[in-house]
Formats: C-alpha cells, structure tokens, sequence
C-alpha cells in the first residue's frame, strides 16, 4: 500500500513537473526578426537592436528575439512584407516602398517636399495609420512602429544644381514616387533596392542615388560618388517604413508578453526611429566632408526651382488616389497639419 501511495506520488510528481515545464515552454517565445541591411548599418544597431533588446529585457528573457540581417532568411528585399504576413518570419522591418502601389495611403509621406522633419513626420504617419491604415491596407500584418528617414538628397558622379542637370542620368529611386520624382525632374529612374546601390554604381547600372545621408555609411556612397545636393527647408523626398509583425504570433502570445511587444512599440517608438535616422545623418555625411567631396547645399531660391519642377506630381498622385477611391488631398491636408502641429514630445 505503502509502495502503491508511493508510485502514485512519483507518477503525480513526474506529471505536474511535465505541466509546469510545459506551461514554461508556452510562455517562452523566440520571434525572428528579418531586414535587409548588415547589422552594422544604423537601423539595425541603433533602432531595431534597441527594440529587440527593450523587449528582451522587459519580459525577462521570456522572449528571445533573434536577428536576422542581410536578408539571411532567404528571399529579397521586396519579399519581406510577404514574409511577415505568410509566417516565414515573425518580425520584418522594410521599406514600404518595395512593393509600389501596395499601401497607397503611405505615399502622403514621400510627396515631394513635404516633410519638414522626420520626428514630425514619424509621429504624423503613426496617427495617420492608426485612423486610416491599420483597418485597410495594413489588415493582414500587425504594426509595430513606422517612421520615415531624415532628408532625401541626390548622390552621383556628377554635379548636380539644377533640374536640367538631371537630364540622361540614371538614378536609384527607393519607391514608385521617388522614381516618378526622379522622372518628372528629367532624370531616369533605376528602382533597386538599398543593398544593391554599391554594385549598381560601381558598374555603372545607376550614375547616382536617392538616399539620405544616414545609409551612404554602410554603402560606402562617399567613395564610390563624388557629388552630394542637398535642400534648404523641406525635405526632396523621403520614404516610409514599417517594423511587422506576423499577427497570428502576436495574437497567439500571452497577454503579459503582448504587453512587453505593446509596450515597446507605437506612437514613442516610431518617432524614436524616425528621430535615430535623421540624427545619423551628420556623421554619415562628416565621412563626404572629410573625404574633401563635392556638397552642392541649395539655398532657399534654387531649391525653389526644384519645388516647382516636381509639383506635378502631386496632381498625378491624387490622380492615382482618385482611382483607387481614396481622398487624397484629405490625406495631405492632415499629414501637413499633424506635421506642423507636432510638438516635439
């Protein structure tokens, strides 16, 4: 009998061990973060790497994120939003512009000079998806943050000044509006993903580039192009990003751990994103400036000139908006006034 109470306590033991030990199991979550830069450049160290470790910390190692740079889970660029929707990873961050015309409603964001500050800009877009993406576009994958770059400028192996100075040169555009910018100001655009701009100047596939300042680091842009022009007042152009997350992961967690992932992401997060891209413009562009490159900074009048060399792309992008029934002009009206309205918070 003895024997008998003894075997049943061991077997009861050995059960409620395999229930906590798989209660710990449930509550333990590795989530797969995939992007497409090395791990050195400045969103992975200085954005994603914060978020990854912020929620490590938070939930008390009860999730691991691992990061996957460099597109080391297979796939392109172009394919990462996908990703995060099929499954294949469980957190992406991208640049929505890889996928044209997909999420129309983001592109209010790369008009040209619009943007005034990616701070600005980023808190304006967190907002603005709130109200009118999350429920549309962005349906099938659960937002964590988005946010856009600081100012977009042309890079290339000749001096560029003016519009016409465009004329027969091939440059990378990062989205369908920075390509029909590159178009309308007389350029022909080149769309490649981030990655491949080192190869495509190295091999004269593009004579140039759009991209901010923060990136031409990691690309090593300032040994490969010589020539950098730069705006006064609002930004050329700029593109829109989003950190995705699969939703059936997110809704699978527990609610403590959705709190951590919660926690750590939205409105703070994304202007802290947007906010660390603009600040790594500086010493990215200190390497030009001590490289003893060419920077053409435009003052107010000939930036001008480029303001209105690209206002048709405005009629042309509410046009596109129209046929997809969407206001667009509704869009652009609240993107300036939450814009203009931040107050830096």
């Amino acid at each position: 009998m003895i024997f008998r109470r003894t075997l049943l306590g061991l077997a009861g033991a050995t059960v409620a061990a395999a229930l906590t030990a798989t209660t710990a199991m449930a509550q333990d979550v590795t989530l797969r973060m995939h992007q497409f830069l090395p791990p050195q450049a400045n969103v992975p160290k200085l954005v994603l790497d914060v978020w990854a470790d912020n929620v490590e910390k938070d939930s008390e190692g009860r999730i691991k994120v691992e990061r996957y740079p460099s597109m080391q889970l297979g796939g392109k660029p172009p394919e990462l939003m996908d990703q995060a929707i099929d499954g294949v990873a469980d957190i992406v961050w991208t640049v929505v512009g890889y996928t044209p015309g997909r999420f129309p409603r983001t592109e209010v964001f790369e008009l040209p000079f619009l943007v005034t500050d990616a701070k600005a800009a980023s808190a304006a877009y967190w907002q603005m998806f709130e109200t009118h993406m999350k429920d549309t576009e962005f349906k099938d994958v659960h937002i964590l943050g988005t946010w856009v770059h600081g100012p977009g400028l042309i890079h290339a192996n000749k001096e560029i000044r003016t519009p016409a100075d465009m004329t027969g040169m091939k440059l990378r555009g990062g989205s369908r509006l920075a390509s029909k910018l590159i178009e309308q100001l007389g350029g022909t655009p080149v769309g490649m993903p981030v990655p491949a701009i080192p190869e495509g100047l190295s091999k004269g596939v593009i004579d140039g580039a759009t991209i901010p300042w923060e990136v031409t680091k990691a690309l090593k842009v300032p040994e490969l192009v010589t020539n950098h022009t730069e705006f006064t007042g609002n930004m050329l152009y700029t593109l829109t990003f989003v950190l995705a997350m699969n939703k059936d992961r997110y809704e699978g967690l527990p609610d403590d751990l959705k709190k951590v992932i919660d926690d750590n992401s939205g409105l703070e997060f994304s202007v802290f994103a947007g906010g660390t891209m603009e600040a790594s413009d500086g010493p990215s562009r200190k390497l030009a400036v001590d490289a003893g490159n060419n920077i053409v900074a435009l003052n107010a009048e000939e930036t001008q000139v480029w303001i209105d060399a690209a206002a048709p792309i405005y009629d042309q992008w509410l046009a596109d908006m129209t046929e997809k029934g969407i206001d667009g002009q509704a869009l652009i009206d609240e993107a300036r006034g939450l814009i203009n309205g931040y107050d830096g918070g």
